[in-house]
């Protein structure tokens, strides 16, 4: 199995090929493309590779296709690597919304790929966290209603994103001057910033917009009542949830915890908190804070986290791999 990665000098890119190495994925030869050279730019199985300029012509003839930079690529090659029969995997927003295009999260709604399918967008990084934190309470109860304030770690906003929150914290430390923020609406580090994306003439940001969105699709619930305020935090790569929620029947905080605690994807606090550098590095989203919200047995707060560079982009793409290889769809 022949596997390119595009945008792999990225921080998403970097951690794909991180996360194969580490499972062990049966790669036989690996491309790795940005948009410009970078003799010896990625290191994988303990060998330095060159990185070269991405095009059809140079993507032509790999099995399976990792995007992990922006929508420009994706948009620009996605298309005729289909025709050509290639699976593309793809962490940008480009093909999220498309109709009959699965949004994919293994432990969330697997059982919804077919073989047919070749084209797996990456979900939002949020979404996916929160996602599978909800998987099990929709199963045991249903949702009526989410709402959630999200705290998003600077990695969302890609290398760039933590290159200006580490200069930040430096500025703050005396260490160098302040510079005007590029990637973020106000300067990060020592703040938080209640907007991510652009700002619609109804009050929503971009952000918000695909948390609601993705959520619906991924949980197949497409009149769930979703609001979120998704607010920039001075962390490095963990994303976390203040989770507000309303279930379709009454259930209890004993059959959550239960639901919680049988799920593998899942590691579940009963007591205690869980904070974005606790699970730095991993791969599961963890849920702590679990209490309910009234007396009537639908309403519950919760506290999740998961690290956006793994679980909320790299390490899903990867596990969709995986089970194209489990279900036998993909020769490897």
């Amino acid at each position: 199995m022949n596997v390119a990665v595009v945008g792999a000098t990225g921080a998403v890119g970097e951690t794909i090929l991180r996360v194969l190495e580490e499972r062990r994925v049966p790669v036989g030869d690996l491309g790795t493309f940005a948009s410009r050279t970078h003799p010896g730019g990625v290191r994988f199985r303990g060998a330095a590779l060159d990185v070269r300029p991405a095009s059809l012509e140079a993507l032509a003839g790999f099995d399976v296709v990792f995007f992990a930079g922006g929508e420009d690529a994706s948009e620009a090659y996605a298309p005729a690597l289909l025709e050509r029969g290639s699976v593309v995997i793809d962490n940008s927003a480009t093909f999220r919304m498309q109709h009959g295009v699965p949004l994919i999260v293994p432990d969330v709604n697997g059982e919804t790929l077919r073989a047919d399918q070749r084209l797996f967008p990456v979900a939002n990084c949020t979404a996916i966290v929160l996602c599978s934190a909800l998987r099990p309470v929709r199963d045991v109860a249903g949702l009526r209603a989410v709402r959630a304030a999200t705290y998003q770690a600077a990695s969302g906003a890609g290398r760039a994103g933590l290159d200006e929150l580490r200069a930040g914290e430096r500025a703050v430390a005396g260490v160098s001057e302040e510079a005007v923020p590029a990637v973020f609406p106000r300067n990060l580090a020592r703040n938080v910033v209640p907007q991510i994306g652009s700002i619609d003439e109804t009050g929503w940001s971009g952000e918000e917009r695909k948390i609601r969105d993705e959520m619906r699709k991924m949980l197949e619930l497409p009149n769930l009542s979703v609001g979120a305020t998704a607010v920039r935090v001075p962390v490095h790569t963990a994303h976390s949830a203040a989770v507000f929620l309303e279930t379709e029947r009454a259930t209890s905080v004993e059959r959550l915890a239960a639901a919680f605690e049988a799920e593998p994807a899942i590691v579940f606090h009963r007591e205690g908190i869980v904070t974005p550098r606790d699970v730095e590095g991993t791969d599961d989203v963890h849920v702590a804070r679990l209490r309910a919200d009234d007396d009537d047995g639908k309403r519950f707060a919760l506290w999740c986290v998961g690290d956006q560079l793994r679980k909320g982009a790299a390490s899903n793409a990867v596990a969709i791999l995986e089970l194209l290889l489990a279900k036998g769809y993909l020769a490897s």
